[in-house]
């Protein structure tokens, strides 16, 4: 990131010089004179950067106003022979924008939201009648042919897929699929009859 492309113009030298030299007493001295100075100039150059960054007004105030709260209270971590201020402090910048979007991709969750809630206990009754219907279609399971049984066994009890049946039997996706169908044919008229 260069001078040019943070704050919309070039600064001289003796600018640059002047900024790392602010920077430098904000982080020695916590010098507020300095930072006044680092603010009146940073402040709007950075915010204006955020919504050339695709923030709304006012998250570049929010983000603007933490990067500059941020210089204050790292500014002993500047270094200039590592990079100018302008660079430092736009690269804090554009980390806030960087941080903000992606709170913004992942939602905040509701711990009450009902999917996160455990499910109630089953009635009584309903659980009596869902281990009766299990027994019934465990019986009329006995019925079908045993390739059968072990398709169904692999679909609906193990949950596999039909696709992982096919290649852990070593049948034909079609009939894996047309096999089932015939199970669930004749089980749908065995359990009717019940």
């Amino acid at each position: 990131m260069s001078e040019g492309e943070n704050t919309g113009a070039s600064l001289s030298e003796s600018e640059r010089a002047r900024y790392s030299a602010l920077l430098e007493a904000v982080g020695r001295r916590r010098d507020k004179a300095a930072f006044a100075a680092l603010f009146q100039y940073y402040a709007p150059r950075v915010k204006a950067f955020l919504r050339r960054m695709a923030a709304d007004d006012a998250l570049a105030e929010e983000i603007a106003q933490d990067v500059m709260v941020t210089v204050w209270r790292k500014a002993e971590q500047f270094d200039a022979r590592q990079a100018s201020a302008s660079t430092w402090i736009f690269r804090i910048a554009r980390n806030r924008r960087i941080d903000a979007a992606r709170r913004a991709a992942r939602p905040d969750l509701d711990g009450n939201d009902e999917a996160f809630q455990p499910s109630a206990p089953a009635a009584p009754d309903d659980a009596l009648e869902a281990a009766e219907t299990e027994g019934r279609v465990r019986e009329a399971l006995k019925n079908l042919p045993p390739e059968q049984i072990r398709l169904v066994t692999l679909a609906y009890y193990e949950g596999l897929s039909h696709t992982e049946i096919a290649e852990c039997t070593n049948l034909p996706l079609g009939t894996v699929k047309s096999r089932i169908r015939l199970a669930f044919n004749k089980l749908r008229g065995l359990l009717s009859d019940d």
